[in-house]
């Protein structure tokens, strides 16, 4: 039997993404045993997985070498056949060379890749071969499993159905308005002209973590409307996603929930500021698409990822984006 490694442990989206090499692994080698390494947080987005064996965890925040110390340890008792790290830091590379794997993958931009067994180049945004991120990291594994690449996926227990059923009676709509950078957070101003025009039957749930509570509660109060419920810190992942997949639309920044939604194939609405769908992060749904400014702006995009405040301080990329645009997509 087959046992496999997969390592992750960048921030929460990283980690939707790579599932789509778990899904392609257990799809070659349904038999296998198949574990996955994550930073500490990430870990609730695997309860209950049909099919990883362990969810190893990394917490880098306290004693983090320390930690990866232990790790390393564990790790090596465990005698994988395989490790496949999706990251390109020193630590993880380290921990890769040190697994005592039989075959080590990884990208050749980590500091440790000279000691991989396979190395794979790392490309974003190559106008000749534009790809998604699924599918540049898929190709750590084309060796074992080729084939098309697999979308990501998430499993909402049966608990978590059953805990989102008082919020999905009704026909509804869900808006994540947070990012962690200020450029790739659509304005609370223009989600405000959103929530506004959405029609009164139609309940919205503003979704996120704890953090978002404030940015949600404000929008609730300065709507003034009353079809709209703050669930943000209110829900764990799994919840959340579940609600994602029977909304009528799914409204996100180019951000984790985003991810969320395109891993249980929700209808998804994706916000872009000052990033660009080019660089291979979009939404993976059925049913999804992507707004941003109609008028081609010199200064997008700033940045591969977001900036704390526009660098030319006008933001005119997430400004001038009509709600008419995001409307459009909410078939009623």
């Amino acid at each position: 039997m087959q046992k496999f490694l997969v390592i992750q442990t960048a921030f929460i989206g990283d980690a939707v993404l790579a599932t789509g090499i778990l899904e392609k692994l257990h799809k070659q080698y349904p038999n296998a045993t198949i574990d996955f390494l994550v930073r500490k947080g990430n870990e609730n987005l695997f309860i209950d997985h049909p099919f990883l064996n362990t969810v190893l965890v990394w917490d880098k925040q306290n004693s983090k070498y320390k930690n990866l110390l232990k790790l390393i340890f564990q790790i090596r008792k465990c005698r994988y056949d395989v490790v496949i790290n999706v990251q390109r830091f020193a630590a993880t590379g380290l921990l890769t060379v040190l697994s005592n794997a039989k075959l080590t993958i990884g990208y050749n931009k980590n500091p440790f890749s000279f000691l991989y067994n396979v190395k794979i180049s790392h490309q974003v945004n190559l106008e000749s071969t534009p790809l998604h991120e699924i599918e540049r990291n898929q190709l750590l594994i084309e060796s074992i499993a080729p084939g098309l690449a697999e979308k990501p996926k998430l499993y909402p227990s049966k608990t978590d159905e059953e805990f989102i059923t008082n919020f999905s009676k009704n026909t509804y709509i869900t808006i994540a308005p947070a990012s962690v950078w200020f450029t790739k957070q659509f304005p609370a101003q223009q989600w405000l002209k959103l929530i506004k025009a959405i029609p009164q039957h139609i309940t919205i749930y503003l979704l996120g973590g704890k953090t978002d509570y404030e940015l949600c509660n404000s929008l609730v109060v300065c709507s003034k409307v009353n079809n709209i419920e703050n669930l943000s810190g209110k829900l764990n992942f799994l919840q959340s996603a579940a609600l994602m997949k029977y909304a009528k639309m799914n409204y996100v920044n180019d951000s984790a929930p985003m991810h969320f939604a395109s891993a249980v194939n929700a209808p998804i609405c994706a916000v872009y500021c000052s990033t660009i769908p080019a660089f291979g992060f979009g939404p993976l749904s059925d049913n999804s698409c992507i707004v941003e400014v109609e008028e081609r702006l010199n200064c997008r995009p700033c940045g591969l990822h977001g900036k704390s405040d526009c660098p030319e301080g006008h933001f005119n990329c997430a400004n001038e984006i009509k709600t008419a645009q995001l409307l459009q997509y909410l078939n009623l």
